[in-house]
């Protein structure tokens, strides 16, 4: 069985000594997690002094996103060796909010896996459609074409170095989530799009659900087979909700 992952975006949200301290209160919370892998995403500031906090605990680090170029004249841009550098085992690529706001594109999201797996990253790939995509039922087309676009860059046997997370881009800090069973059908679409290059590999990805996730519908999503973990938002910043949250994880874990 795939190990749960639950990973926290804290967005831009906490300068250091804050996120310092929630960090503090989360481990204080689950103290030491067996089988379910947690990931700390922060926003970059904060990033350094997370990585001190997070030492010598199961829990782990990740960045938000991250450019695909490892250097160059890209101002306010972070590179993989930088997120390296500080502590990062995980970066989020393509979140909806990157591609909505700050134009990010299938392509640069192509680029920026390979260069997460070159650079010894893992990728956290965000899919998911608009709202107005599924009213016109093209979810199953939307999500494969992002899952092919991801994939384009990525090296022959790294495919197992992926974690995907589908977040239907209507149900991001909405309050609407999808059911249990559509997120795990559309989970399945991820994985037989991800079993074009190599079925086994594709068998051993990790696919998250996102998109209003609480401790209230945690075990909903959890509950089904191809769902793996999730991508947590606004409840990643309260303490008690997410201790809940990967404590249902724990439940699901193998063994």
């Amino acid at each position: 069985m795939r190990t749960p992952l639950i990973a926290a975006n804290w967005k831009m949200h906490m300068t250091i000594a804050p996120a310092v301290r929630l960090i503090e209160e989360v481990k204080a919370a689950l103290g030491a997690r067996s089988g379910v892998e947690v990931v700390i995403c922060p926003p970059a500031t904060a990033l350094s002094a997370a990585g001190h906090a997070l030492a010598g605990t199961p829990f782990l680090l990740g960045g938000q996103t991250m450019h695909w170029e490892p250097k160059g004249a890209y101002t306010g841009e972070v590179s993989g060796p930088m997120l390296v550098d500080v502590g990062c085992r995980f970066v989020i690529v393509g979140h909806s909010e990157r591609r909505l706001y700050f134009g990010e594109t299938d392509d640069a999201v192509g680029r920026k896996v390979r260069a997460a797996i070159e650079c010894g990253l893992t990728p956290i790939v965000c899919v998911g459609e608009r709202l107005e995509e599924r009213q016109a039922g093209r979810t199953d087309a939307v999500i494969t074409s992002q899952v092919r676009a991801a994939l384009q860059e990525v090296p022959a046997g790294a495919l197992q170095r992926l974690v995907v997370a589908y977040e239907p881009v209507w149900a991001i800090g909405t309050g609407q989530t999808a059911t249990g069973a559509e997120a795990n059908r559309v989970a399945g679409v991820i994985r037989r799009t991800l079993a074009g290059p190599g079925k086994d590999a594709a068998a051993a990805v990790r696919i998250l659900y996102g998109g209003s996730v609480k401790p209230e519908n945690i075990r909903e999503f959890l509950e089904q087979p191809e769902i793996d973990g999730a991508l947590v938002g606004g409840a990643s910043l309260d303490v008690q909700a997410f201790a809940a949250i990967v404590r249902a994880a724990e439940r699901r874990a193998p063994g």
